[in-house]
């Protein structure tokens, strides 16, 4: 499936607008990435555990946005977001969401 930020496809022509879709999960940190996070954030540099723990968020918000898409039939989703808010001390939500399409075929231009 096709993911892209923009709202138009260059080479392609939306058919269809399906709708609004998301994926959305709620990660926390363990005791063992708090200290870590902590110990580097005296002495500054990335702090790996945390990069790991937002990136592996991130996929599985797209993997349920895309769940999402191709439960309504999509073949690409298209204004792609990402959105993060805080749900209490130690976890953060990460939201992906986008609008899905339908592109038309090269048999239907024709």
């Amino acid at each position: 499936m096709l993911i892209v930020t923009t709202n138009e496809l260059f080479g392609s022509e939306i058919a269809e607008t399906l709708g609004l879709v998301r994926g959305t999960t709620v990660r926390s940190r363990h005791l063992g990435s708090s200290l870590i996070g902590f110990m580097k954030g005296l002495v500054g540099g990335e702090v790996h555990e945390y990069t790991k723990i937002v990136a592996e968020a991130r996929e599985e918000a797209i993997d349920r946005m895309k769940a999402d898409a191709l439960a309504l039939g999509a073949d690409a989703v298209v204004g792609f977001r990402f959105a993060t808010s805080e749900v209490a001390a130690s976890a953060a939500e990460v939201v992906a969401y986008g609008t899905a399409v339908r592109l038309r075929s090269n048999a239907e231009s024709s």
